[in-house]
């Protein structure tokens, strides 16, 4: 910050000894405590902090003013380090700032700019009293360290209180959340709407690092509640978002009002299950997994199924179990080869040869599913899926 002086011969005093510079110091400070004087000193810190931060500015500028008066005079009449008293007003400021939403950043610019103002003040101040030069610079070096130590106090309960805020809302929401699914009673579903229809999204994702990762993506296409509801990541979501299955499972159910979503909630956790059991990833719509989840929840009759149908495949031989897979990529791409081929990365006649062989050794042919019925189609699929995942 440059140093404007007024007046040349204040630069060209003699030299004065350590008593003569302390005189005229405490004058210099004295000075700056004189009711109008203190009150042009405020009215400039005030003027700063506005013109350098539109979130301050935004303030009433009683407000500003409020805490400018406690901390200019906690700042000038400090001895070797703030009093307890301006230390207690950084702190007001800092945490009312947060509650008020001025970012830090904002609150920075606005502290450091009324702090630079004072310091211009109280060198212009020594210039029409003709302080001695190294009487204003030894203030100024004071003053500059004495508002250092208040503003890193003012920061810092800044930061505090945001942190308290952010976990009071986390809880908050959170508790929220659990009461929605488990359909227990709330007294609001802030910040969900009542009358709005939202996503229930269920996970076993219980790592609070990556459970904040999904939830960042969960969120960021609209509105919604996440939070950990046993122990695992659930939300309510406005929209789902696009995500690629290099994530963790996750099922959605269809979208519905936050007091209907305790009826589906179950339903996800035991299709994320299933999903599991399949070897599944990323994000699942719940229509989807319809079939797996049903049949996932009957394993007796999965094994039944699977010995009447798949009794001379045998689990331990890897061919048997490329050729199961082959008849169930079979079946989940309605009979067609091509998309069979492509979901396994193999060759259309390998596809063939495979059903092929599979009729051979069950006695069950799939090249018909045209004119099998959807029975049929199931009961195959059945036994394929609980042969693979369970055997």
């Amino acid at each position: 910050m440059p140093l404007v002086v007024r007046n040349r011969q204040w630069l060209t005093g003699v030299t004065m000894e350590e008593p003569d510079i302390d005189r005229a110091r405490i004058r210099l400070i004295e000075r700056t405590r004189d009711p109008a004087v203190a009150h042009v000193i405020v009215q400039a810190v005030v003027r700063a902090s506005r013109a350098s931060s539109a979130a301050v500015a935004a303030l009433p500028e009683d407000e500003v003013r409020r805490h400018a008066e406690v901390l200019v005079d906690g700042i000038v009449t400090a001895d070797s380090a703030p009093s307890g008293q301006v230390l207690a007003a950084a702190e007001r400021l800092g945490s009312e700032r947060a509650r008020q939403g001025v970012p830090v950043e904002a609150l920075l610019d606005g502290v450091q700019a009324g702090r630079s103002s004072l310091i211009e003040m109280i060198i212009d101040q020594g210039q029409q009293l003709a302080v001695p030069l190294q009487a204003v610079l030894d203030t100024v070096v004071h003053l500059d360290r004495i508002s250092t130590e208040v503003l890193h106090r003012t920061v810092h309960a800044h930061r505090e209180t945001e942190l308290g805020m952010a976990r009071t809302r986390t809880d908050r929401e959170t508790q929220t959340l659990r009461q929605l699914l488990h359909g227990e009673q709330t007294t609001s579903c802030a910040p969900l709407t009542a009358s709005a229809v939202y996503h229930c999204v269920v996970s076993d994702i219980s790592d609070p690092t990556l459970a904040q990762q999904l939830t960042t993506a969960l969120t960021a296409t609209g509105p919604g509640l996440c939070g950990l509801v046993d122990g695992r990541l659930a939300a309510l979501v406005a929209r789902l978002p696009a995500l690629d299955h290099n994530r963790p499972l996750l099922v959605a159910t269809p979208a519905a009002r936050p007091a209907e979503v305790a009826a589906l909630y179950p339903l996800a956790r035991r299709a994320l299950q299933a999903g599991h059991a399949a070897g599944l990833a990323g994000l699942h719509r719940l229509t989807d997994l319809a079939l797996l989840t049903a049949t996932h929840a009957e394993p007796e009759l999965g094994a039944i199924l699977a010995a009447h149908l798949l009794g001379n495949l045998d689990p331990g031989d890897s061919f048997h179990r490329d050729l199961a897979e082959t008849a169930r990529a079979y079946l989940d791409h309605r009979g067609r080869i091509e998309p069979a081929a492509a979901a396994l990365h193999i060759h259309t006649n390998t596809v063939k040869y495979r059903l092929r062989r599979f009729t051979e050794l069950t006695g069950h042919a799939l090249t018909g599913a045209d004119h099998a019925t959807v029975a049929d189609t199931t009961r195959q699929w059945w036994a394929l899926q609980h042969w693979l995942t369970q055997s």
